[in-house]
């Protein structure tokens, strides 16, 4: 058994909106002088660390974790799983 970090990234999907990312982009970033920046979308980013056979293993198991428990709403938001890194003990 090896220990893995996954790391988790939970963001809005394209075609919805990110009231978050837009706040930055306009309330800082732009009032700094940053005027070049086209875009900034916000996510959530979880890191689970998991005790599997190989890295493959360990993204099958978070895959199957995040969709049984929902931990993300697939209509409106996407979900990416990686990087994933071995750990040392």
């Amino acid at each position: 058994m090896g220990r893995y970090l996954v790391v988790v990234t939970i963001e809005n999907k394209d075609q919805v909106g990110d009231p978050e990312g837009e706040t930055i982009k306009k309330d800082l970033i732009f009032r700094s002088g940053y005027s070049n920046v086209e875009s900034v979308r916000s996510a959530k980013c979880y890191n689970i660390i998991i005790n599997t056979k190989s890295k493959e293993d360990a993204k099958k198991e978070v895959t199957k974790l995040c969709e049984e428990l929902r931990i993300y709403n697939p209509i409106v938001s996407n979900c990416t799983i990686g990087p994933i890194s071995k750990l040392n003990n």
